[in-house]
């Protein structure tokens, strides 16, 4: 997949570092000396491009008219917002992805501007202490769709009733994205066994989400 990242901050630096991990193609811009100084620390030179961010050149060196994802990671809402429209409009990207920094300015990173996921970290933040306080141990890590899909992870404690148990047994309403299991990453298969301390990530709706806080949660709790 080809990945365009606009701004190489150190959020946008990390992530670049984990997607080429995963085999992606990313090109990241950016026109800030003591970033760029930073960045050519953090990733290979042939991924990074300098130049502003706006620019037509600077979008198309980067590679932005082969790019399969936008991610507009400035910290200004003005350019995020216009790097996703032209991204659409004029490069046909098919996907866009855009940080909020002013949750005042929410309300505009939709469709309008061609934003197909906005990041409102503050709005993420809250919504998580919301989700922490009232699901245990289970974290919102990301909201899609308008709140009605989350991305979420609980981890396994050493009395649910989920441990020993196939992941096709159970007639989940989620879906199980990934289990991180002493430090490494199993590939979710229907006969994968659960077991304690798993870290289970799962994209789930609203009715699916109570389905797995009653699942993995801990059954002392339970009987409280």
């Amino acid at each position: 997949m080809n990945i365009l990242i606009a701004s190489a901050g150190r959020t946008s630096s990390q992530l670049a570092k984990v997607l080429l991990k995963q085999n992606h193609n990313v090109s990241v811009i950016e026109s800030r000396a003591e970033v760029l100084q930073y960045v050519h620390k953090e990733l290979p030179t042939d991924a990074i491009f300098e130049g502003e961010i706006l620019d037509p050149d600077t979008l198309e060196q980067a590679g932005i008219k082969d790019a399969n994802v936008l991610v507009a990671s400035t910290d200004d809402d003005k350019v995020n917002l216009l790097l996703c429209y032209i991204a659409k409009e004029r490069y046909n990207v098919p996907r866009t992805i855009a940080r909020v920094n002013n949750s005042k300015h929410a309300w505009l990173f939709d469709e309008k501007f061609h934003v197909d996921y906005a990041l409102d970290q503050a709005t993420i933040f809250s919504m998580m202490i919301e989700e922490e306080i009232s699901a245990g141990h289970m974290m919102v890590l990301l909201q899609l769709g308008k709140g009605d899909f989350s991305l979420v992870k609980e981890v396994i404690p050493a009395d649910s009733s989920v441990i020993g148990k196939k992941i096709m047994d159970l007639n989940l309403e989620s879906v199980i994205a990934a289990i991180i299991r002493n430090g490494n990453v199993i590939p979710p298969h229907g006969d994968t066994v659960f077991m304690e301390k798993d870290e289970v990530i799962a994209l789930t709706d609203r009715e699916g989400l109570n389905q797995l806080r009653n699942l993995f949660s801990s059954q002392s709790i339970d009987r409280k």
